[in-house]
């Protein structure tokens, strides 16, 4: 899944006629760059969420785009913006697209920007083969978390409290059971399109060891004003 429904007001007033995601960095829309890491990994079957301008996303990658070379992708769009007049915060977004994500899946931003990245599906195994009902992947912290997100014990657990803290990067694995009782109290499919952050229902699930995590050093930016934007696109 690529999250894709943010508003982005801190990237006025380039959000004000285009989507965050389809802002380019280095000559692609920043969410393609995800995409096309996803596609070379052999992750083919996408949802995308949606929500403001999110016409222009679906318009311009469509339900079956060839990306880079890659395998052709399959896009379902969950377009909370028509269904429920906004977005609906990562968990709620994720609940409101589980029918068709499966048992265990990829989650990443669109808005976020590391072009490093591997999709790999040893890493799915190892996943599934752990139990876990989360992997998140985690980064040094940029100047502008420098408190970080979580903790990583030694032997490769998330935690809520810990003496050094990283930045969650937004890419992670899930099990649908992390978005069910007792971690979530949403109905599949979010029916009532009800709001919900992601951070809570992993903290819970931190409390009973079953979110583990790794450290990420490859380039990371979180592109979340326009001066970020702007020094991806400096030459080199």
């Amino acid at each position: 899944m690529i999250l894709a429904a943010g508003r982005g007001e801190r990237m006025r007033p380039l959000t004000d006629a285009t989507p965050k995601p389809l802002l380019e960095v280095r000559g692609k829309p920043l969410m393609q760059w995800p995409m096309e890491a996803l596609a070379a990994g052999g992750f083919t079957d996408l949802v995308v969420n949606t929500d403001w301008l999110g016409a222009q996303i679906s318009n311009r990658f469509g339900p079956n785009p060839s990306l880079n070379g890659d395998p052709a992708l399959s896009i379902s769009y969950s377009e909370e913006g028509r269904d429920f007049g906004g977005a609906l915060e990562t968990a709620g977004g994720i609940v409101r697209a589980l029918p068709v994500l499966g048992d265990v899946f990829w989650v990443a931003a669109g808005d976020v920007f590391a072009p490093g990245f591997a999709f790999t599906q040893a890493s799915v195994d190892h996943f599934v083969a752990s139990g876990k009902l989360g992997h998140l992947w985690l980064v040094p912290n940029p100047a502008h978390n420098l408190k970080g997100d979580f903790g990583l014990s030694p032997e490769g657990l998330a935690l809520n409290s810990a003496t050094e803290k990283f930045t969650f990067s937004t890419i992670g694995l899930y099990r649908a059971a992390l978005f069910a009782p007792p971690y979530c109290s949403i109905p599949p499919g979010n029916p009532a399109g009800l709001k919900a952050p992601l951070a809570p229902i992993l903290r819970a699930a931190m409390d009973n060891e079953l979110v583990s995590a790794e450290l990420y050093t490859g380039p990371w930016t979180d592109v979340g004003t326009p001066e970020r934007l702007a020094q991806l696109n400096t030459p080199r």
